[in-house]
């Protein structure tokens, strides 16, 4: 199959250019126009976005999303490569399974799916998965993601394990017993509603045994959505010591804080919590200094009905990956620049994991997005891929909306001139 794409601008050149897609791969800038072409509006293309942390719920919880759903919403916010979470019903610590959802997600068209597989059989945290298998089968991570591994030794067997295998093991890092029954930070504004609180430093304890266990082992450790400033702290020692860390952000972690709780609405529930302005900044400062290595949504869609729970009783998470990069260029293009954001949401995750890095030169893969950086466009929900239609950003006028995303050199999005 060939795709001409045209009337487009590299990033860093305002030239209009156009690019030739052949058999899944980039063919040539300013060929003759061969095969199908799409006019790209004037945006500027640049590789497909790349989700190291997203909960796509299949199997078990398809009311809330399923490959379909998810991946194409996925798709429609820029993303040509996710990497879906295990903490399914069942988990996904079984080969036949990792294999059974590649095939389903190849077989979509949307975004390419990389499943993420267990560290503990259930993810009970007490005996460990056949991780090599699991790798033949397709699984590109480890992480008990959704629950926190409390047990500190076998974490470390799974590290080791990991590390035979040269394979990143991903850590949601919050103490279970520190962060107790809190529904958001705590701190001025939690005593202020009285609401029960989740304390920064049940992060930053676990994110610090973490790193001794690194220190132990030599394996490499992801750590997912720094909340604190206190954790990235923890992490820039650890790489100061030239340990083999990494670690994500995200844009609710940026975007928002615990003010927003004071609505009481379940939608700003996440885990972990949102937490102070003064946190998101630092954050923001670890992105623009590079301590930061990737930003990743963790795009965990609910039920409306269980979203309209109460604080107390409501699940935590936002979905919104479809809305990440225009969250992103909108509220801190200005002071991160294009070809950092970019960085960060491309070449960073493929960093992480060990992947060849996105280009846009001859003879690489045709993952590529063609963005809209200037129009602005309101957030309507009712648009969404996603399952889950709901958004704190519901009527907020965001730029950077993709317009057209290319996965191995077939169409998985285009919006409507």
């Amino acid at each position: 199959m060939t795709l001409t794409i045209t009337n487009i601008k590299r990033v860093g050149s305002d030239k209009t250019e156009s690019v030739t897609i052949e058999n899944g791969l980039i063919k040539g800038w300013n060929l003759p126009a061969e095969g199908q072409t799409i006019d790209g509006q004037g945006g500027t293309l640049a590789p497909a976005l790349i989700e190291l942390h997203a909960h796509l719920r299949e199997p078990g919880q398809t009311e809330k999303e399923d490959l379909a759903s998810g991946l194409a919403a996925a798709a429609a916010g820029g993303y040509g490569t996710v990497v879906c979470m295990p903490n399914t019903r069942p988990v996904i610590d079984d080969p036949a399974l990792v294999r059974s959802l590649i095939e389903k997600a190849d077989g979509l068209g949307f975004a390419r799916l990389k499943p993420a597989a267990a560290v503990t059989r259930g993810e009970k945290g007490e005996h460990l998965t056949e991780m090599s298998y699991l790798k033949d089968a397709g699984a590109v991570m480890f992480t008990d993601d959704g629950l926190t591994n409390e047990n500190a030794r076998v974490l470390r067997l799974g590290m080791e394990y990991a590390r035979s295998l040269n394979m990143v093991i991903s850590v949601h890092a919050e103490d279970d017993a520190l962060r107790a029954g809190g529904v958001m930070n705590e701190g001025a504004v939690s005593e202020e509603l009285g609401l029960p609180g989740n304390p920064a430093a049940a992060a930053a304890a676990r994110v610090a045994r973490d790193m001794e266990i690194v220190a132990l082992t030599g394996a490499r450790l992801h750590v997912q959505h720094l909340s604190t400033a206190r954790e990235l702290d923890i992490v820039r020692d650890a790489k100061r010591r030239g340990l083999p860390v990494t670690c994500e952000v995200c844009p609710h972690h940026l975007d928002l804080t615990d003010e927003s709780l004071r609505t009481f609405d379940a939608m700003y529930k996440v885990a972990p919590p949102l937490r102070t302005r003064q946190d998101a900044d630092y954050l923001l400062e670890g992105l623009l200094d590079g301590s930061v290595d990737c930003i990743a949504t963790d795009h965990a869609p609910h039920t409306r009905a269980e979203k309209e729970r109460d604080l107390l009783e409501a699940p935590s998470g936002i979905a919104y990956i479809e809305i990440a990069f225009p969250i992103m260029w909108t509220r801190f293009g200005e002071r991160l620049g294009l070809e950092k954001l970019l960085d960060l949401m491309t070449a960073g995750p493929a960093r992480v994991m060990g992947w060849p890095l996105p280009s846009l030169e001859a003879g690489s893969p045709a993952d590529v997005v063609v963005l809209d950086l200037d129009t602005e466009r309101e957030v309507n929900p009712a648009e969404f891929r996603s399952k889950a239609k709901f958004t704190p950003w519901q009527g907020q006028m965001l730029k950077g909306w993709p317009l057209l995303t290319v996965v191995n050199g077939r169409v998985a999005y285009r919006r409507e001139p």
